[in-house]
């Protein structure tokens, strides 16, 4: 239904928009207790006074129903940076969508009020404010969402960089610890790092070192040649390290074939046969006693 300038909202807005500012924001305080700590209430003021002066500039077409059309763009956008916000802030999706969702009941109570002597007029006023509150709160939670689902892929993708450093351990030897399961996506950002430091620092031997990995499994060893092979084509060896009993009774007994790559039970074995590959060898200075 659109509500052509019949509506009392525009100039409910316009003639009551102090009054109106303070009722929400007390609404708004009542329902975000358990995020107080996240918000201050000037902030909280400033972000109902902003949504407020967009609304009341896109209800002048008269037409309430339809929120898709270019004169609501400031109100999407005022809600889109507001949804932004508090999920970078930690809100639920409950509490963000209550900004709007709580407007309600001061905009029902003026309306009671104008509208006291006229309930057909009141009843639809009523479902005009209903519907149009409810369509900017399910884009205000459908975006919050949205951002709150982009922000954990990040972290996800930062944490994942994060568990796989590549160290340098000598010139020309790189060592890759790697800790915790081994799937694709990590596979995919664990070749990526791994070519990236073979280019940037022109090693020749690379360790993988698989000691803080709980399990090995067929689809975790062929993650390993993947990335052994990757490794090769960029001019550097692999060696793997971290080879419990355990884990060679498993490898054995699923029939992986590693080929022709190293493998050692500690990365101290690793690096020393690193260093042989290299050309070199570590001496104890002083005599054994």
């Amino acid at each position: 239904m659109t509500v052509k300038n019949g509506s009392r909202v525009p100039s409910l807005l316009k003639d009551h928009e102090g009054e109106l500012l303070g009722e929400w924001v007390r609404e708004q305080s009542q329902s975000l207790k358990s995020g107080q700590a996240r918000i201050t209430e000037n902030e909280l003021r400033e972000q109902a006074r902003d949504f407020l002066s967009a609304l009341r500039s896109a209800v002048q077409d008269g037409d309430l129903t339809n929120v898709t059309g270019p004169k609501w763009r400031e109100v999407l956008d005022t809600l889109a940076n507001l949804s932004r916000s508090r999920a970078r802030q930690g809100f639920t999706p409950t509490q963000t969508a209550s900004f709007v969702f709580s407007l309600k009941r001061p905009l029902f109570a003026l309306l009671k009020q104008e509208l006291a002597d006229d309930p057909a007029a009141l009843a639809q006023e009523t479902w005009t404010i209903t519907v149009l509150l409810d369509q900017l709160g399910l884009h205000t939670a459908e975006t919050f969402i949205k951002n709150r689902e982009e922000i954990i892929s990040r972290q996800q993708e930062e944490m994942l960089e994060l568990s796989t450093p590549v160290v340098k351990l000598w010139d020309g030897v790189l060592a890759l610890p790697m800790i915790g399961t081994l799937d694709s996506a990590r596979t995919q950002i664990v070749m990526e790092s791994l070519l990236q430091r073979i280019v940037e620092t022109g090693a020749e031997v690379a360790i993988i070192d698989i000691t803080g990995v709980p399990t090995v499994d067929t689809l975790v060893a062929q993650h390993l040649i993947k990335t052994v092979t990757a490794a090769r084509l960029m001019g550097a060896d692999c060696i793997i390290s971290g080879i419990r009993p355990q884990i060679a009774q498993t490898i054995v007994h699923l029939g992986v074939e590693l080929g022709d790559i190293a493998t050692k039970a500690t990365l101290a074995d690793a690096f020393a046969v690193a260093l042989q590959r290299r050309g070199m060898t570590v001496t104890s200075l002083r005599p054994r006693t």
